[in-house]
Parts: structure tokens; sequence; C-alpha cells
């Protein structure tokens, strides 16, 4: 005969699981944003086809992006789903204000749930070095120095991996005020995040 200790032992309480997986769930979306997988060595040295995307949606703002040699091509990339248009956006060097970056999670037994990472406030800017952001929606208040449009991708300085032919452009620097981003995946060689905080909250609270 089963005793009382046993059955409440086997029992699964869906709840306090997805409690206690809620870190590693964490650490391992802050991973998939970060780790790179085709680190920029001027501009943006990247190949589309180097990874399979999982096809999350993940919104970043910041109140001011300062950055210095940057490149744009248009391509196809692969997901979980399958493939999708994307632009790629390199920046050598970049300083963002007010950083907010976002991940709305779905948990079985739990529900929405959203991973928030902030930074680069008062005044102390994050800094990414080669940055590459596969992005499918930007907004902003953009200025760009020395602009070229319309260029053969494969062409463009710094740029390796992009196909031939593929539509871009190049600006020697690029100040976007009020960005609003949605990317699908994240690269850089280094990411330094000024007074960082990673919280986790139950339900939706996107960046924007």
């Amino acid at each position: 005969m089963r005793t009382h200790e046993s059955r409440v032992w086997g029992h699964t309480r869906w709840k306090r699981l997805a409690l206690v997986l809620l870190p590693t769930l964490a650490v391992s979306a802050v991973l998939a944003f970060f780790v790179g997988v085709g680190v920029l060595p001027a501009a943006i040295a990247v190949s589309a086809q180097s990874v399979v995307l999982s096809g999350q949606d993940v919104r970043i703002s910041a109140d001011r992006l300062q950055g210095t040699n940057f490149t744009q091509y248009i391509t196809a990339e692969r997901t979980s789903t399958g493939a999708v248009p994307e632009s790629l956006s390199g920046v050598g060097s970049a300083d963002l204000y007010n950083l907010c970056q976002s991940t709305v999670l779905t948990l079985p037994g739990f529900g929405r749930a959203t991973l928030l990472i902030d930074a680069g406030g008062d005044g102390k800017p994050a800094h990414a070095d080669n940055l590459v952001v596969h992005t499918n929606d930007l907004r902003g208040d953009a200025v760009f120095s020395n602009l070229l449009i319309g260029a053969d991708a494969a062409t463009l300085p710094g740029v390796s991996g992009a196909p031939a032919g593929a539509f871009g452009q190049h600006s020697d620097a690029v100040r976007i005020d009020h960005l609003r981003q949605n990317a699908r995946g994240v690269t850089a060689g280094t990411f330094r995040l000024t007074g960082l905080h990673l919280h986790i909250a139950s339900g939706d609270h996107s960046c924007y």
C-alpha cells in the first residue's frame, strides 16, 4: 500500500516546476541573444546561412544609438519554421543609451512571461563592438553620414558572406534617436552592458 509521503513525492506540481525552470530559461535566452555565430572583423562579416534562428521575436529599444561603420543588406534567413526575408544590419562600434531588450516566452503550465534586460542608463551607454542585428522592423529618427544606398552587398567594405547582387547600403556613421527594433537574432564581438538589470515578469511586458 502506498504511503501518503510517496503519493506527494510522485506528484508533479507544474506551477512550481515552471518557477524552478525560469532561471534556466532566462540564462538560455540571454545566451541565445548574445552568443556570436558570425562576428564582424570590420563592418559586417556574417553569413546569413551560418545559423538557423528560432523565429522568436526580440524587441529592442533605446533612447539613442550612435555608431560607426554601418552596413546593411537584405537576405533570406532560415528559421525553425522556414525561410523569411530579413535585414542584416552591422555596426562596427555602437553606443546605446537607455537600452531595453525584451523576449516574451510561453511556459507550459504557467503561461506567458517576459525576460527583460535594461542597461546603459544614467548617461553611461551600453557599448557593442562588431554588432550584427537580424531584423525585420526598425523605427526611429536617423541621421547617416556619407551614405551609399543600392550597392551590391558583396562589394561593400568589411562585408563577408553576403550573396552577390544583394541590395546593400553603407554609412561611415549613424545616429538613431528613439530606436524601436524587432529582431530575431543579435550577435556581437563584445557587448558591455553598463548597469545591467535582468528580470522576469509574468505576462507580456515588452519594451514597446
